[in-house]
């Protein structure tokens, strides 16, 4: 393997399945038959076989992602290698990812390095999910099966490290829509928005993302919806986590699988690729952050901050120089904040900040979301040629960024990417506060109605505090106007702090 070698884009491939279970057992996918479809349909847009590959990636799935998730249909203990065997691959290397929805864009930077260091020739990276077969084979009463394994060696890259405390769990904060909540509040406060305007936002924001995912043949909710459906609650549209109501939130009942490949650029032209194939890594930037808790910046991600700029940096674009996007969306707070990143008024810039459709509406693989954007991307750019495309792929609660910047146009030079930007500032948590103003805050729904409300606070002396709304504190949270500034009284009993507005 040459060393030096730029690397390149050259194959793509998705697939999608309705199967739910309602009409029985045949043609039930799994997670492994969706990466084996996706790969095909990859080798093929590259027109190579699967005997060429000499690395095999499977992003981490939704069951091995989570401690002790049960398996329900069976547990395929390698998905690399059995993804490997069905498309007549033997490749030198395995890997099956860590966790989090960052993992399509930056294992492309690292694959992209690696085959520039000389260590990697020819990789395949693919993913996908299939919980939507899941939910249905067990709502339908449905056995299929998903176990299998290889003995073909592997490397297994785990759970990753870990992105929610003790402090948070105790105070109710278990499940990502709760995180983004907090986010999602705090940049409504600094628009001066209650709950209904910041739903409008949202609503606004989203609209035009339900287009595109009505017109992609790989989305898996393909409806266009108006802005006053998205901003209303309604039985199709419920109240979730304040201010999110249901298509607010990416949607994980999907079955999509995605794959791409890279290569060498002389492997490239020893295999005969075609040129107007290939697609080009010009900037990669990556970052991780804290505990949600311990972050100074709540209106915003610092780690978008810093990975969107290393990599048009690295590009030497600007975002002005970028044609197409493909902003993560789980939720519309983490387009805000790229966007804002950006310097991308969503309101009065024409260029579309997804390719897919997002999260809510294109659907949400798990943590291999991004492995379609950039499929889409590559499809994009290579409509049209020497434009630049930016995808941006997110894991945890903003906690992990990579981003790339890609064109058809060949680069001068392959820089790789730089080690993750850290932070180096953090709020000291004061664990038995008395009393300070609100930070911002959530208030969860659930089949009764509004059942739990947590804010972050600050005490007087600008340290963050926890707490749980007392009962007369959780109906003034369900009022319209935003509470972020109001002061409250807090009693703390053991670890968990509750409030009452003062």
């Amino acid at each position: 393997m040459a060393k030096g070698s730029m690397p390149v884009l050259v194959g793509v491939g998705q697939f999608m399945s309705e199967w739910d279970g309602s009409e029985g057992a045949e043609g039930a996918p799994s997670p492994l038959s969706l990466a084996v479809e996706a790969s095909k349909a990859a080798l093929a847009d590259a027109g190579i076989s699967g005997s060429d590959i000499d690395t095999v990636t499977f992003v981490r799935i939704f069951e091995d992602s989570v401690r002790n998730a049960p398996h329900p249909h069976g547990h395929n203990t390698n998905l690399p290698g059995t993804l490997a065997r069905d498309i007549g691959a033997t490749p030198e290397r395995l890997i099956y990812s860590d966790v989090g929805g960052q993992s399509p864009q930056a294992l492309a930077n690292e694959m992209a390095a690696r085959i520039h260091a000389g260590e990697v020739e020819i990789a395949l990276v693919a993913g996908s999910e299939a919980n939507r077969a899941s939910k249905g084979a067990r709502k339908n009463k449905v056995e299929i099966k998903w176990a299998d394994s290889s003995d073909a060696d592997y490397e297994d890259r785990g759970l990753g490290g870990q992105m929610i405390s003790r402090e948070e769990i105790k105070h109710g904060l278990v499940a990502p829509a709760y995180f983004y909540a907090l986010f999602e509040n705090a940049i409504a406060a600094r628009e001066g928005r209650g709950r209904s305007g910041q739903r409008a936002a949202m609503a606004a924001l989203f609209q035009p993302f339900t287009e595109v995912a009505a017109n992609n043949p790989y989305a898996q909710f393909p409806e266009a919806r108006t802005e006053e459906f998205l901003a209303t609650p309604s039985p199709k549209n419920y109240e979730f986590a304040d201010p999110f109501l249901k298509w607010h939130i990416a949607q994980d009942a999907v079955n999509q699988g995605a794959a791409f490949i890279i290569m060498s650029e002389d492997k490239a032209d020893e295999l005969g690729v075609d040129a107007d194939k290939r697609v080009y890594l010009h900037g990669a930037g990556e970052a991780g952050d804290d505990l949600i808790s311990l972050r100074p910046k709540l209106d915003g991600s610092w780690a978008m901050e810093q990975a969107i700029h290393r990599a048009l940096k690295q590009a030497d674009k600007t975002p002005g120089g970028i044609s197409h996007f493909d902003l993560y969306s789980c939720f519309p707070c983490a387009v805000f904040s790229s966007a804002a990143v950006l310097g991308i008024d969503p309101e009065t810039d024409d260029r579309p900040l997804t390719l897919t459709g997002g999260l809510p509406f294109f659907g949400g693989p798990g943590n291999n979301y991004s492995m379609h954007g950039i499929a889409e991307m590559a499809a994009k750019l290579r409509e049209e040629a020497g434009s630049f495309g930016l995808v941006l792929a997110n894991g945890g609660w903003m906690t992990k960024e990579a981003v790339g910047v890609w064109s058809t146009t060949r680069p001068d030079v392959f820089k790789p990417v730089e080690k993750a930007a850290k932070p180096t500032e953090q709020v000291e948590l004061d664990p038995a506060p008395e009393g300070g103003t609100v930070e911002t805050y959530t208030v969860v729904h659930g089949r009764e109605g509004p059942a739990h409300g947590v804010i972050f606070g600050r005490t007087d002396a600008g340290k963050r505090f926890i707490a749980v709304a007392e009962p007369a504190a959780l109906k003034q949270l369900r009022e319209d106007a935003s509470p972020v500034g109001a002061r409250v009284t807090t009693t703390t009993e053991g670890e968990v702090t509750s409030f009452r507005f003062a």
